[in-house]
């Protein structure tokens, strides 16, 4: 049975990389995926998922506006598909996540979706927001604190590391501008809460 899956988590996890080899496992079947990301990131080149470790692929790339369960529908018409992976899913919009249930429940077809839960401020990003809402099953893709806690935050730094409070909930960057930490050592960074002694 098909399913709309959301696999989340903090900056730096790995949730790309567990993204490819899913991927892979089903090219590697002779089953065809199709993946698909958002055309903001051109850090790697447009339509291009990759992950830290130094693995990619080719994927088409998603807009605002845009209409996945017809684009998905025409391409399934024309090649059947075996699974849909949407990468940098915290940028869909909520009508967006509606459709690709859409295409759970019509097209019977699984949607395997990886991203972001909150943003540096610790909002939910709209599509995050609305797959927690509608998703078969979440999974969290864990990673760690540098203090050896799980990672549930991330802040976002300005060139000289300092934390930011403020700004547009999305920028583009890696590591040079992200840092994911637990929501104690979070709190410490915003300014919310005393370090330890």
């Amino acid at each position: 049975m098909a399913k709309l899956y959301f696999n989340y988590s903090t900056m730096n996890a790995g949730k790309s990389t567990v993204l490819l080899q899913a991927s892979h496992n089903y090219r590697e079947n002779g089953m065809t995926p199709l993946l698909l990301t958002a055309d903001l990131d051109h850090r790697d080149g447009a339509g291009r998922i990759s992950s830290r470790i130094g693995i990619g692929a080719e994927a088409e790339t998603f807009r605002a506006g845009d209409d996945l369960f017809a684009r998905i529908a025409a391409r399934h018409a024309a090649l059947p598909l075996a699974a849909i992976f949407i990468d940098e899913s915290q940028f869909l919009e909520p009508t967006q996540v509606w459709q690709l249930a859409r295409v759970v429940d019509d097209l019977g077809l699984p949607v395997l979706c990886y991203g972001l839960r909150v943003d540096f401020r610790g909002e939910l990003f709209p599509g995050s927001a609305t797959l927690l809402a509608l998703a078969d099953e979440m999974r969290e893709v864990r990673t760690i604190c540098r203090c050896g806690r799980k990672a549930t935050m991330v802040v976002r730094q300005d060139a000289d590391g300092r934390p930011l409070r403020e700004g547009d909930q999305i920028q583009i960057g890696g590591n040079e501008t992200y840092v994911s930490l637990c929501r104690r050592h979070w709190r410490e960074a915003i300014g919310d809460r005393a370090p330890d002694r």
